[in-house]
């Protein structure tokens, strides 16, 4: 029998009335210098996201009229299986605000444009960012539009680079060192012990970890630069069709320091061919400031995603219809072929 967590009581989050929204996007609208709002309509979000989010179109008082997205961080009041998608300790609801308004200025066109954000009670923040029209990449069946998206996410990579510690200091950014690197396997093991003890996942989970410090080094000796650190299909909209795309990535809450082979291995990651994978990569490589790099460094991060994702949350996480992967499979094949 699996083992169960107990239950975590929270209470609902309570919906911002009409009123507190229109307070809120007054003061955010007036210091973008972005007009005045005469009226605003609240729908629900058709994008998943484990946090609330409102689709709110905006007509202004001069005649114009904006279409935003509407994101309350904050971690109480969730429900446990939305909980258990963001572990606390990556958590901080003054992240991805900051990003927005610090880093994302400096990066390629393409994420949306930031607003503003306003600090609430209880550690909550209110983000408003541009509404970007356009479609989850996991739904794209177009090769081309995913090779923009690796080129654009080259680009990122290369022009952020420089000032990497001025960013750490402005957006308050994750960093990727030995002990973020060593929490994925130790969090990963425990897991897949509370499943089954004797488990095939234990027992190469137990090996790996004999010798994960391999790879936290080897990673650790790769090039640094700001990553989006959480760079998979579902956080990518794309609008336009190749050669004129908008690549628009979302959710900057896991931005951080790090490889940019870490990204590279979110994009790529699912059941791809080795040579549709491969032209990806060459994509990525081929931007001006990306570091060179080898197979076999992609193939560790790749390693070391998959056990990020095996030590994500508890087996009694539901996963989202069209997120799922078997990313066992995964690290079984990248140890194999890594010789480790």
């Amino acid at each position: 029998m699996t083992p169960k967590l107990p239950a975590m009581k929270a209470a609902p989050l309570s919906v911002p009335t009409d009123d507190e929204v229109r307070r809120a996007l007054g003061a955010v609208l007036s210091k973008a210098d972005a007009g005045v709002a005469l009226e605003i309509q609240r729908g629900r979000s058709e994008y998943r996201s484990t946090f609330p989010l409102e689709d709110l179109r905006v007509t202004l008082a001069h005649g114009g009229s904006l279409r935003l997205a509407f994101k309350r961080l904050q971690r109480e009041g969730l429900s446990r299986q939305a909980r258990l998608a963001k572990p606390s300790f990556l958590f901080d609801p003054a992240r991805e605000p900051a990003v927005y308004r610090t880093v994302l200025p400096d990066a390629p066109a393409g994420p949306p444009r930031y607003f503003g954000s306003v600090v609430k009670d209880a550690g909550e923040t209110w983000l408003f960012v541009e509404w970007v029209d356009g479609r989850e990449l996991y739904q794209v069946g177009e090769r081309a539009l995913w090779v923009d998206a690796a080129r654009w996410l080259g680009d990122l990579h290369g022009s952020l680079a420089p000032g990497l510690q001025r960013r750490v200091e402005q957006a308050r950014l994750l960093e990727h060192d030995a002990a973020y690197y060593e929490r994925w396997i130790a969090r990963a093991k425990r897991f897949a012990k509370a499943a089954g003890a004797a488990s095939d996942a234990a027992r190469f989970l137990d090996g790996l970890a004999k010798r994960y410090d391999e790879i936290v080094q080897a990673l650790l000796a790769l090039p640094r630069t700001l990553v989006h650190g959480d760079f998979f299909a579902s956080n990518v909209l794309v609008a336009g069709g190749a050669g004129a795309v908008r690549v628009a990535p979302v959710d900057w809450e896991m931005a951080a320091v790090g490889s940019g082979l870490t990204d590279l291995a979110a994009l790529v990651s699912g059941d791809w061919t080795e040579a549709e994978r491969e032209q990806m990569t060459a994509a990525y490589a081929s931007r001006p400031g990306v570091a060179p790099f080898s197979s076999r460094e992609l193939d560790l991060a790749r390693l070391q995603l998959a056990v990020q994702c095996l030590g994500w949350a508890p087996a009694d996480w539901v996963v989202p219809e069209g997120h799922r992967h078997d990313w066992l499979a995964d690290a079984l094949t990248l140890a194999q072929r890594l010789d480790i």
